[in-house]
């Protein structure tokens, strides 16, 4: 599903005279559907970076990044164009961040059922399908149902990174990036999660994630990955 090649990504600050910052170097990672690669290494070794190398929201500064898109075509993200990182991201690539990012005044319900629509024009009976699947998402993750027609910036922070894992896991992807999330929740849903996970990695899914908890990486990961070998020297 992934293969990145040699891939380093450093970032100029031009506020600091053009310093370079180099944050991974000669990255070579290839993850195949049904795993679950856990990235491990203390705070600050890049591997959130990683993950938005991913995802697209950086461009490597270097190397080859290629995912396998839901069609089987191969996408080159160094040289991808935007249209095409954006249907990856509809079709192929789920990205639960550490934050969630939606537009104000749109409810919890249809956050989370947005992402089953093609696009707006999508008929009323499929809006009807796509909210009722995430009422049984939105349930699963023990969001109180009085919050579903709310907007989630009303939300408190683990209610919102519930809100988030729904909405990017309820269309099953290809690939899944997980970046801690489940940093904000009680036992209980931490559990969930878990069992969320182990049953996309079940369906086929391929899934690559960073989790603060010890006790959630041991119960998900497939295999792991020291991201300090990809660091380079200050």
């Amino acid at each position: 599903m992934l293969q990145m090649k040699q891939v380093s990504k450093q970032f100029t600050l031009h506020n600091q005279h053009g310093a370079q910052l180099h944050v991974l170097h000669n990255v070579n990672l290839s993850v195949a559907a049904g795993e679950c690669v856990v990235l491990d290494g203390p705070s600050g070794m890049g591997k959130s970076t990683l993950l938005k190398l991913i995802y697209a929201n950086y461009r490597a500064s270097s190397g080859l990044i290629q995912v396998t898109q839901a069609n089987g075509h191969i996408l080159e993200l160094t040289q991808a164009a935007a249209r095409d990182v954006i249907r990856m991201r509809r079709d192929t690539v789920g990205y639960v961040s550490q934050f969630l990012r939606v537009i104000p005044r749109v409810s919890a319900l249809d956050v989370v059922a947005d992402s089953l629509l093609d696009d707006a024009l999508d008929q009323p009976e499929a809006l009807e399908a796509a909210r009722e699947q995430a009422r049984v998402w939105l349930s699963r993750l023990r969001i109180p149902e009085r919050l579903w027609p709310l907007p989630p910036a009303t939300f408190s922070g683990g209610e919102q990174q519930r809100v988030n894992i729904a909405r990017n896991m309820i269309k099953p992807r290809p690939l899944l990036l997980l970046d801690e999330p489940t940093a904000s929740l009680d036992a209980a849903n931490t559990q969930t999660v878990i069992d969320l996970i182990q049953e996309a990695v079940a369906r086929g899914t391929a899934l690559v994630g960073i989790f603060h908890d010890a006790h959630v990486g041991d119960a998900v990961a497939t295999r792991r990955i020291d991201v300090t070998h990809f660091r380079t020297s200050p």
